[in-house]
């Protein structure tokens, strides 16, 4: 038995229908099993019983085995001291307040088959778990969890935005840079990537913006790339105006290691990403303030359409010479930075300066850019559950990646229907 899945049976009413007993014999109504706590504290809060007939207001916590109260030290935590009820699958000890009075305890029944029902559902070994049971569902249902799901992943891409706003003194410039930065080297040079900007304040750029000469000089620089004397002549040259800046500006850059070239395209290659990243500071500014006022996905790619300084035409690495490309910023590498950096910011810019025009803003840009083409998008398609737009695709991976990943079937709203009106048999 596990505890979670007692706060399910408790949380949506699916013990037996019966008059339950206190341990100290009187009977008990349930009149309002309480708000489920996913905070420190008990499970269940503002709970509303009938013990005999006096109505009690107040917590519930429930446990598998009684003896668990005294398992997790909650003797010892004050918060706990004012439980109304103790709901446990076993009671085998009786439990007491700080005063030595007995606490209130009932045993929980349900059905059976609900528990045996879960089981099965979390060890079948798809990941989603409930693939062969999805058609039983009204898909307007399904798309409704979903639509939640999308506004969940946004919200939680907004706590890492927070850290960094707060990290920079609400200064929403620098912290968009920061968060640009960071999905420029997509996933897997996302960190090293951000680590450059951190190094490396706005301010400085700005007084090198007119100089893409500079600019790379720098970025490159605190990327860890410009160590030896030793290289052709663009090279020496960022090589000797970073030494400059460096000193004058005291930087220190990021160690080189944290670069993954390994199984990339060379297109995706961090060098190429740096001198991207560094077209895009020449020719903008105040970009923040540009993509607030941005309104459409042609807009911004617009304002996203940059390439590599001509150096780069026949580099992916410096010293090394390839075949001439002009190496602009792809459609695919621009939408994952909209989903990932440009949306979110909008998203959490629009909630702490309550403007709901920008929110909704940040939910049509979202809507107006195609579905994402990856492994997970396609399995779930099998399932008939397809994707007209990112807003779904998003959905989809927070669903994939946060539920079925999880086997956090009892929190997801699709395996909670299944579950609670019994459409699950094995």
């Amino acid at each position: 038995m596990e505890e979670k899945f007692l706060h399910y049976i408790w949380q949506y009413n699916l013990y037996n229908p019966q008059k339950f007993i206190l341990n100290t014999g009187e009977p008990v109504e349930i009149i309002n099993p309480g708000e489920y706590n996913i905070n420190a504290g008990p499970d269940f809060i503002n709970a509303k019983i009938k013990i005999d007939k006096t109505i009690w207001a107040g917590n519930v916590e429930i446990h598998v085995n009684s003896s668990d109260w005294y398992k997790h030290n909650h003797h010892k935590n004050k918060a706990f001291n004012n439980i109304i009820l103790h709901v446990v699958y076993n009671q085998d000890k009786e439990i007491y307040r700080n005063n030595l009075e007995v606490i209130p305890t009932i045993k929980i029944n349900f059905y059976q088959s609900v528990y045996n029902n879960y089981k099965n559902l979390i060890n079948t070994k798809e990941i989603i778990k409930c693939s062969s049971h999805l058609y039983k569902l009204d898909p307007f249902y399904i798309q409704f969890w979903l639509n939640k799901l999308t506004i969940k992943r946004l919200e939680d891409k907004t706590m890492q935005i927070k850290y960094l706003l707060k990290k920079n003194t609400n200064n929403w410039e620098e912290t968009f840079y920061q968060h640009l930065a960071y999905s420029f080297g997509l996933k897997i040079n996302a960190i090293p990537f951000q680590n450059i900007a951190i190094s490396l304040p706005l301010k400085i750029l700005a007084k090198h913006k007119y100089s893409l000469l500079q600019l790379e000089a720098l970025l490159f620089g605190q990327a860890g790339f410009l160590k030896g004397k030793m290289g052709d002549s663009y090279y020496l040259q960022l090589y000797n105006e970073y030494h400059l800046l460096k000193q004058k500006y005291n930087l220190k850059p990021i160690n080189s290691s944290l670069w993954k070239f390994l199984r990339l395209r060379p297109g995706s290659f961090p060098t190429i990403r740096i001198a991207q990243f560094a077209d895009l500071i020449y020719k903008s500014s105040n970009l923040f303030s540009k993509i607030i006022e941005t309104k459409s996905i042609k807009e911004f790619e617009t304002l996203f359409r940059i390439k590599t300084s001509d150096y780069w035409e026949n580099h992916y690495v410096f010293n090394k010479t390839s075949a001439k490309r002009i190496k602009t910023l792809g459609k695919a590498t621009f939408y994952t930075i909209m989903i990932n950096s440009i949306i979110p910011i909008l998203f959490t810019y629009s909630k702490a300066k309550n403007l709901p025009a920008i929110t909704n803003k940040s939910i049509e840009l979202l809507e107006s850019l195609p579905p994402e083409k990856n492994s997970v998008i396609k399995k779930w398609s099998v399932l008939k559950i397809n994707s007209s737009s990112a807003y779904t695709t998003q959905a989809i991976l927070e669903l994939n990646n946060n539920y079925c990943k999880l086997k956090k079937c009892l929190d997801c709203q699709i395996g909670h229907s299944l579950l609670s009106k019994n459409l699950i048999s094995f």
